[in-house]
């Protein structure tokens, strides 16, 4: 595989750091396990950084290490070998559009009424409470930082225990938003059934269409959750569908009020 070094034209080879052009060297003698090692193992094995090796293939041409072993190991596999990288790019290229999706359905589902109603809601209210459980836990900390930081009264919670006491003690100018992905959280629907007797009001972002928090809650920030996981296993599904509304609920709540 010596041609490697045939490919780039001499000036940029003059142009490349002694360090770079050992490391280049380096590669060409060791094109066939290159071609299959993580750029952390070779810069163990090279005893150069990664970021020379990023250096190095930026200026010989590549995008980065991944591009230049993809390049390589079509010079060097069978046509079996191709159909696998082919097969694991469609892969990638898949999750990319999963995510893709959840973020634009999202966006096509929110309603700005809905919206402008959550705003007048957590601008009127004396004290703001979330509850969120797991995952969802992440994004509720994030909303309270950003409410706390334009001067609103706001606490978190996830304890299923504190949750529903806190419920049960709300007072009537406070509201609760419930962050819940699939919107059947036992606790935070008993949370929520709780505060509907009270006559207090409840934001919920949810993917859960048709789900026991949708129907509960006062208003409801409905995202789109695909079909596919890639952690089939576990419940780990992506939650960036409340992510887009959280980020678009605040930031449409500092543009109108702020």
């Amino acid at each position: 595989m010596n041609e490697l070094l045939f490919n780039i034209p001499a000036e940029k080879y003059q142009a490349l750091s002694e360090t770079e052009r050992y490391l280049l060297d380096y590669i060409v003698r060791h094109i066939e396990e290159i071609a299959n090692i993580s750029i952390v193992k070779l810069s163990e094995e090279a005893s150069v950084s990664t970021a020379t090796i990023v250096r190095l293939m930026k200026k010989i041409g590549y995008d980065g290490f991944t591009s230049f072993k993809y390049n390589i190991k079509d010079k060097l596999k069978p046509v079996e070998h191709e159909n696998s990288i082919d097969n694991i790019e469609k892969k990638i290229n898949s999750a990319i559009r999963k995510n893709e999706q959840e973020v634009l359905n999202t966006i096509k589902m929110l309603s700005r009424g809905n919206i402008e109603d959550a705003i007048q809601k957590i601008y009127h209210a004396e004290k703001i409470f979330i509850f969120g459980r797991g995952f969802s836990e992440m994004i509720g900390n994030e909303m309270k930082v950003k409410l706390q930081l334009i001067g609103k009264n706001c606490e978190m919670h996830n304890d299923p225990n504190i949750i529903k006491v806190i419920s049960k003690r709300m007072k009537e100018k406070e509201i609760a938003i419930i962050v819940s992905l699939n919107g059947e959280t036992p606790e935070l629907v008993e949370a929520c059934k709780n505060l509907k007797m009270k006559q207090i009001s409840t934001i919920t972002l949810t993917a859960g269409v048709d789900s026991s928090l949708a129907k509960l809650s006062e208003i409801v920030l409905l995202g789109y959750k695909g079909a596919q996981s890639f952690f089939p296993d576990f419940e780990v599904r992506s939650r960036l569908p409340l992510q887009v509304i959280s980020r678009i609920l605040l930031d449409a709540y500092v543009i109108r009020t702020m």
